[in-house]
């Protein structure tokens, strides 16, 4: 769907990608919000990954995200995708790397339209295309001694 603007004020002038990052610190939810507030936009999705304490039936104790060189650009990517697909003012997505422990945040992203449906559709399209297309490992280790290592793409 193909944004279409029905009232001047709809109409952007900035680069709608508003922050893009991989980050060794820890996230926020509020910078994440903050980047993407826009007057245009009556609707405004957030997703929040957390590191949860199982997988797969097996007791995780922590974990930890690596990274290619190229993940900001194929992040980049993504985003500008969701952007020509969905009416999007504004986009952010933050993903973390290193050693997290459960409860940590691990990605957030956000995306404000000018109505929630296509905010949310645009939202869910942003994280599971990250998910399965920006080049973002995590080493899992699990309360029994082993670990595991699961590919983003």
């Amino acid at each position: 769907m193909a944004p279409t603007y029905e009232h001047p004020g709809e109409q952007g002038a900035q680069d709608p990608i508003r922050l893009l990052a991989i980050r060794e610190e820890a996230l926020s939810l509020d910078e994440v919000f903050r980047a993407v507030g826009d007057d245009a936009a009556g609707g405004t999705a957030l997703f929040v990954g957390t590191v949860r304490n199982h997988d797969g039936g097996a007791d995780v104790d922590e974990l930890g995200y690596s990274c290619h060189p190229s993940a900001e650009a194929e992040m980049r990517r993504v985003a500008e995708k969701v952007i020509a697909e969905y009416p999007v003012r504004a986009l952010a997505a933050v993903h973390r790397v290193g050693d997290l422990g459960v409860g940590d945040l691990a990605v957030v992203v956000a995306v404000s339209c000018p109505h929630r449906g296509e905010a949310f559709e645009a939202c869910r399209k942003l994280i599971d295309d990250l998910k399965h297309e920006v080049p973002i490992w995590k080493h899992q280790k699990f309360s029994d001694g082993t670990e595991e290592w699961v590919g983003a793409c």
